[in-house]
């Protein structure tokens, strides 16, 4: 939650199109430098001089039903503060560097209808009981 002055401050920085879409969206007004956007969309931004600490880094979500999961892993390294450049530039976080590294990230599918799901190969060694009832 932001304090009015805050508020009305950003209002003025970003315009009426953008504090609409972030209060829709993340239900706090920020404005940043745009830092880059990845290969899905979303889009990064960085304020180190306004914003409280660990609050400095935010994305826009590409996608309006969004999930942490979409984020790639060197842009989740940069926004978790574990290094302190962006992946566009630092060489090591680039997606594609690695041999064993996916083409494309895959989002984290559990608890949705796309997650993995165990089943049994195994013939089941008891079976259910039936009772058999004795016509009258």
């Amino acid at each position: 939650m932001s304090t009015i002055l805050r508020t009305l401050r950003n209002l003025r920085r970003i315009g009426i199109k953008d504090y609409l879409h972030q209060m829709q969206y993340i239900g706090d007004t920020k404005a940043g430098t745009f830092i880059a956007s990845d290969r899905y969309g979303n889009k990064y931004y960085e304020n180190v001089d306004d914003e409280l600490p660990l609050r400095t880094r935010w994305v826009d979500y590409k996608e309006k039903e969004y999930s942490p999961c979409q984020i790639e892993p060197g842009w989740h390294a940069w926004m978790s503060y574990l290094v302190d450049k962006p992946p566009t530039e630092d060489a090591v976080l680039r997606p594609g560097q690695r041999s064993w590294e996916l083409p494309e990230h895959r989002p984290n599918l559990t608890a949705s209808r796309a997650a993995f799901k165990t089943y049994s190969t195994v013939k089941p060694k008891t079976a259910a009981w039936e009772p058999v009832a004795a016509p009258r």
